[in-house]
């Protein structure tokens, strides 16, 4: 009773969510665990992203806002030489293009373009409502919705790895920014086309992601709270 209390005063709950898992799967998950309503997270990632989670319980939702509009980092690959409806591995690759004329220095004198106040079109694939309807209700539909650019802020945006078409990064941003379109963009800039098919977000603001847990942790956490040594 003591701990489901202090929940719902109100905690902060660092999350390592899963691979295919939804945000909202962390949440229900969570919801369940601790055995009251009032349970939210604090930035969706798509299914196919991994990382951190915050998740905000009882009196502490009031914080939700507070926490989305802090500083994000994240690591991932992009794939140059194809694209994706989605920008992202969730739909099959099309307009495949050679990428054999791209250089190392042409791939790291292009990140530079995307660094700073920048505008960026979200992906017809997100949960943005245009009408009362979310993109990617139309998108299935396979109607595309007119939407106009946003103001984003990318302080770094660094290629740590090459390989092959493979480009590993690591980009810290502000709020509203979208890996897949950040992707979709940096291949198009190169002229063969890409798309994001790894993504990992490791830092909110102060919060990391080596201090999170996974949701089977959590689990064993709260249901063995003094474990034997």
């Amino acid at each position: 009773m003591q701990q489901t209390n202090s929940f719902a005063e109100g905690r902060v709950i660092l999350i390592n969510k899963p691979l295919t898992w939804t945000s909202f799967n962390a949440v229900r998950k969570i919801r369940y665990l601790v055995r009251i309503p009032k349970v939210g997270h604090a930035g969706t990632l798509d299914p196919l992203a991994t990382g951190l989670l915050i998740i905000c319980t009882g009196k502490f939702t009031k914080k939700i806002n507070e926490y989305m509009g802090m500083e994000k980092e994240y690591t991932g690959t992009i794939t140059i030489g194809s694209t994706t409806q989605t920008f992202d591995a969730e739909s099959e690759r099309e307009n495949i293009k050679d990428t054999s004329h791209i250089s190392q220095e042409q791939i790291i004198e292009t990140t530079k373009q995307f660094v700073g106040n920048i505008l960026q079109m979200p992906p017809q694939h997100s949960a943005i409502k245009k009408d009362g309807k979310r993109l990617y209700e139309s998108a299935r539909q396979g109607i595309v919705v007119k939407v106009d650019p946003r103001p984003v802020t990318i302080s770094e945006f660094s290629i740590t790895k090459i390989d092959g078409n493979n480009l590993d990064f690591k980009v810290v941003c502000g709020t509203g920014t979208y890996i897949r379109s950040l992707a979709n963009d940096f291949g198009e800039a190169l002229g063969v086309g890409g798309h994001l098919t790894k993504l990992c977000r490791t830092r909110i603001g102060s919060f990391l992601l080596e201090n999170a847990q996974t949701p089977e942790q959590f689990e064993e956490e709260l249901l063995n709270p003094n474990p034997l040594n």
